[in-house]
């Protein structure tokens, strides 16, 4: 089985580089006190920031298809949860 390289040095520092300003974007987000979309917003933040780690740090991009599948099983129904819970409030 042929292995390909992993990730260069380069690659990890852009991704690394991605994470802080997006931490950087959670704070400021948090800072400008938008109501109702400031937990929406950091959600979006954190998984953005969630993906950049688990494709590239725990290198997911060049795992089997059954480990992509589950992962988005369970990304399916954490969302409905969200989902799901975000209605309840809203409605109260």
């Amino acid at each position: 089985m042929e292995q390909r390289p992993l990730n260069g040095y380069g690659t990890y520092l852009l991704v690394w580089s991605a994470l802080v300003v997006l931490t950087a974007v959670t704070v400021t987000v948090a800072g400008l006190h938008l109501a109702r979309w400031s937990a929406l917003a950091a959600i979006l933040v954190a998984t953005i920031k969630g993906s950049l780690v688990l494709l590239y740090f725990m290198h997911l991009r060049r795992e089997a298809a059954i480990i992509k599948v589950s992962l988005l099983v369970a990304l399916l129904t954490w969302t409905v949860t969200l989902a799901l819970t975000f209605a309840d409030v809203a409605f109260r």
